[in-house]
């Protein structure tokens, strides 16, 4: 059980196999870490790994796109580690076809996890960060936010909405201490199973997740006086 310490607290929102866990190993090194995701079974077993490093973790299975659920969640953050200082909000789920292909069921699912979690989350932890005069916030984005494809119907206005709910927080909030920024990773991560979808594709055309943390733990620790609001992570043989 974690329990709560004088150190700032962080919290990763979409803890998969990927970018998450890598998120999660990364700040655990410094932070205490509570780590959300819909697959209990999995958050256990990355929970037990990351304490055997010696660091703080709490795991708490949570279907983001229930924002009582979020609410839940965050008491019990608050009662085992303390207010959080760093929120990383990496869910993500798409449905990738045409207007007639998707399903209003579909676009309102994307739009729950990609933006209303987001907006849910934000709200949780801004309160605290104000009091504090200080904080971060970073969203995973795509570049369906900034150019939706004509299979994006539905994950691409869902991103959209991420990256301005970033825009607004960024113009409220970093006036009073709280850095907000939008990350958009254009590119393929290289998580287990991968390969097999794209068997074509090669080391250098992949996005390690372990660089894509280190570009989060870097921006969570910038300098007041240069902040970044929007930032692009791919590979160096991507095409854009």
């Amino acid at each position: 059980m974690a329990t709560q310490s004088n150190k700032p607290v962080a919290v990763v929102i979409g803890v998969g196999p990927g970018l998450g866990a890598a998120l999660v190993r990364r700040f655990a090194a410094s932070y205490p870490v509570a780590m959300l995701a819909r697959k209990a079974d999995y958050l256990k077993g990355l929970a037990g790994e990351v304490r055997n490093s010696g660091a703080t973790v709490l795991d708490l299975p949570c279907d983001v796109s229930d924002p009582a659920q979020i609410a839940e969640t965050f008491r019990a953050i608050r009662k085992d580690l303390g207010e959080p200082e760093v929120l990383l909000y990496n869910a993500g789920t798409g449905a990738f076809g045409s207007v007639t292909d998707i399903t209003p069921e579909q676009y309102e699912a994307d739009w729950r996890v990609n933006a209303l979690g987001a907006f849910v989350a934000a709200k949780e932890v801004a309160p605290g960060m104000i009091a504090r005069g200080r904080g971060t916030m970073l969203f995973t984005g795509a570049t369906a936010g900034v150019k939706a494809g004509a299979k994006s119907v539905s994950f691409g206005p869902a991103k959209f909405a991420m990256r301005g709910l970033a825009q607004s927080l960024a113009r409220d909030l970093g006036p009073k201490g709280i850095h907000v920024a939008w990350i958009n990773v254009d590119g393929s991560i290289n998580i287990p199973g991968a390969r097999g979808l794209k068997p074509s594709l090669k080391d250098g055309d992949f996005l390690k997740p372990e660089a894509i943390a280190e570009t989060y733990w870097h921006l969570a620790h910038q300098d007041p006086s240069a902040w970044t609001m929007e930032l692009e992570v791919r590979p160096f043989k991507e095409k854009f």
